[in-house]
């Protein structure tokens, strides 16, 4: 793929170099004149520097962009609650005015977010069968007939023996890597992998190294090294060693190179955790995920995570694996042990979507939705390509971000597409490098293509005004915006 142009880069670099000094400068002739408030005396500052400096003055300056509520399910088109600020955007006001905007922002791959002719009357039932929440964890009065239900069902879908649920997406992963491996223990990452597993990683006391990102070559050395060399101090042979990647990585819209690094890990006898959290339910030809998209059996897929929160349109997340580990992890992880259980709706949820996906409804709407979100998410990336924006990710990933880089672009970008009723995520530090800007679009089976033409005519426009289209038009997207 073509480098972005110098000029994006120079000036990319310059424009947070002036917001630096600015602010700097700011921070000092106020400290000259206005005592810190902030902490109170005697005590260490509670925020890191640079934290509290970019969130003063960067982060709030264009708050406004972020955390937009909604006040309807996250379908193709949503309402967005205005919000108006009167104090520089350091606190933003409800308008009670909705704006209709065409939503390319949220994980509703398939569509089941929305009301649902199968899933919802079912939802509804589960409601007043089992309540919104067991109150308890799964341990002690937290299990249901229909978390046993949904546990077999997923072990059924990715073809593992069996799976457990838990009530949070973010603490599957971050309750989990502590309960399998720990000092003494080595945990390899993909260094693009999500927050969650950093923090699994982090708080399991294992020793951490990070591979090029979805780079099996440097996998594969680093693996060769660390087995070389053993453990720190000691250089005793490491008890356990688990390669950690993504089915897609949400902030690149990569697929893994599963297949390769498979190879990779059972060649040094490693384990392979995989994060499904955004590729299950949304690619393979029956929706199970990156083995199915790369022909890797799932047998040789240690441990497979996943979430409900993307393709399923509920909450929570699974693993699933042999049966001793999943009897294992139901004794020793803390977010099956002192969470509170995954609530019974979202759990009837899942399974009605599961049973739509398989075909088990009667009826071929789950594969029908699998093609069109499949189809959507290619027609939407060939045009971004095709009008000049630069944009990350593969075929068949409905996560297409595509780069703003200089800190300006951010807001106006944002800002401009809702003045034209198209609600769109732009994604800055910490989620991604400080230079690296961007926005991200997700694409649902539920948007037609007159919505995609519509989000692509007001992409383009924007586009145009902001600067982003980095490399030159091609002819065909003319053709496309004209018609």
């Amino acid at each position: 793929m073509a480098t972005v142009p110098y000029f994006v880069v120079l000036t990319t670099y310059f424009s947070y170099g002036l917001l630096f000094v600015i602010g700097h400068l700011r921070d000092f002739f106020r400290s000259l004149f206005y005592k810190d408030r902030s902490t109170a005396e005697g005590y260490a500052p509670l925020c890191r520097d640079f934290e509290d400096f970019y969130t003063r003055r960067l982060y709030h300056r264009i708050q406004d962009c972020f955390n937009r509520p909604i006040a309807s399910a996250p379908d193709a088109w949503i309402e967005v609650i205005g919000r108006v600020s009167r104090d520089n955007n350091q606190t933003l006001y409800r308008t009670y005015q909705n704006q209709r905007c065409l939503n390319l922002s949220s994980y509703n791959y398939l569509g089941f977010a929305a009301s649902d002719e199968y899933c919802t009357p079912r939802v509804m039932e589960s409601l007043e069968t089992f309540s919104p929440s067991t109150c308890s964890t799964r341990i002690d009065c937290g299990t249901t007939v229909i978390h046993q239900e949904l546990e077999e069902m997923v072990a059924r879908f990715v073809g593992k023996p069996a799976a457990m649920v838990y009530g949070m997406g973010f603490a599957t992963n971050s309750t989990t890597l502590p309960a399998l491996i720990g000092k003494g223990g080595l945990i390899i990452s993909d260094s693009l992998n999500h927050s969650s597993i950093v923090a699994g990683a982090r708080g399991s006391g294992a020793k951490v190294q990070v591979f090029q990102h979805n780079t099996p070559s440097h996998l594969e050395q680093v693996l060769r090294e660390a087995i070389a060399e053993g453990q720190p101090r000691t250089r005793r042979p490491w008890k356990k060693i688990i390669v950690v990647v993504e089915g897609i990585y949400s902030m690149e819209g990569e697929l893994c190179r599963l297949s390769e690094i498979v190879s990779v890990t059972q060649k040094y006898k490693a384990y392979i955790y995989l994060d499904e959290a955004h590729s299950i339910g949304a690619i393979g030809k029956t929706g199970r995920g990156v083995c199915e998209h790369d022909g890797v059996d799932p047998a040789k897929i240690d441990v497979m995570m996943g979430t409900f929160t993307k393709s399923f349109g509920s909450c929570g997340g699974y693993i699933a694996g042999s049966k001793e580990l999943i009897t294992y992890l139901k004794h020793v992880s803390p977010g099956h042990i002192y969470a509170t259980s995954m609530s019974p709706p979202a759990v009837q949820q899942v399974i009605s979507a599961l049973k739509v996906i398989l075909g088990e409804d009667g009826s071929d709407r789950g594969a029908r939705k699998l093609a069109q979100v499949r189809e959507n998410s290619n027609y939407f990336r060939q045009e971004l390509r095709r009008m000049g924006c630069e944009v990350l990710g593969d075929e068949n990933s409905p996560v297409m971000p595509f780069m703003l880089y200089n800190p300006a672009k951010i807001p106006a970008f944002s800002r401009e597409c809702l003045k034209r009723n198209v609600a769109v995520v732009t994604v800055g530090f910490p989620a991604t490098p400080l230079l690296l800007a961007r926005a991200r679009v997700c694409i649902s089976a539920s948007h037609t293509k007159e919505d995609l033409d519509l989000g692509l005519e007001v992409i383009s426009e924007v586009s145009d005004m902001a600067h982003l289209k980095y490399f030159p038009q091609m002819e065909s997207f003319s053709k496309v915006k004209s018609v």
